[in-house]
């Protein structure tokens, strides 16, 4: 399974599931990141941690830690 980690600066993923942290999960539910969500990478720090996530119009960063978590199904030209 892969998660939003394993995706490079402009590639897509449609969200499958979310794991890990209650806490995180429950936030990224309140903002929509749900199953069937499209996730486009938009930017990464210099180090690469955190990274830009964009959904539903708006951008977030999130540490690659809680990242992990996020888990997606095939990738979206």
């Amino acid at each position: 399974m892969m998660s939003v980690c394993d995706l490079k600066v402009g590639q897509r993923g449609i969200v499958m599931d979310i794991k890990g942290d209650a806490k995180l999960a429950k936030r990224l539910l309140a903002l929509g990141c749900i199953e069937g969500t499209e996730i486009f990478i938009k930017r990464s720090a210099p180090l690469g941690d955190p990274i830009v996530i964009n959904f539903r119009g708006f951008d977030m960063a999130i540490r690659k830690k809680d990242a992990k978590n996020i888990y997606i199904r095939n990738t979206v030209a």
